[in-house]
């Protein structure tokens, strides 16, 4: 039997679509607040604005991923929270590492060093596993949105409940 680690990892190779219409409605209602952000005021943003930002963008993509089909509230919401679990994103976290480059894996240290208060359920390495994912999500969000829709991308998120 696999682990959900190895699953996840095998089920990586979706092509890239940079064009999807996902990316294009994100980028074309934020670009001009993004553009308004100098290269000064984006390295003074501390790891946890970042992920802070993450998050809320992490959760907008896995909202409009499970959009589709059609249903009830209570399923998808629950398809939702099973994704935006720090448990779930640290697993996401494990499976990207080894596609990120090194400027990436830097924003993910800094992301986890930033990780000091947690829920008392979640373990404190898992925790500051999931805020390194939202801080690499924020700061990609941020400074390269194609880089980040291709990561994204990679992450598997199961259609199924």
């Amino acid at each position: 039997m696999k682990s959900q680690e190895e699953e996840l990892s095998e089920q990586q190779g979706e092509d890239f679509k940079p064009d999807s219409p996902w990316n294009q409605a994100l980028l074309a209602s934020t670009a001009p607040l993004i553009e308004n952000i100098s290269q000064t005021q984006l390295q003074q943003i501390s790891p946890a604005a970042l992920a802070y930002v993450g998050d809320a963008v992490y959760e907008l993509y896995v909202r409009i991923f499970y959009l589709l089909p059609l249903q009830r509230l209570d399923p998808y919401h629950r398809l939702v929270v099973a994704q935006v679990r720090a448990e779930t994103q640290a697993l996401h976290l494990r499976s990207l590492t080894p596609y990120l480059r090194a400027s990436e894996l830097e924003i993910v240290r800094r992301g986890r060093n930033a990780a000091t208060g947690r829920p008392k359920r979640v373990d404190p390495d898992i925790y500051q596993q999931a805020t390194s994912l939202e801080a690499l999500i924020g700061y990609l969000y941020l400074t390269d949105f194609p880089r980040l829709a291709e990561l994204l991308q990679k992450i598997h998120l199961e259609k199924e409940e």
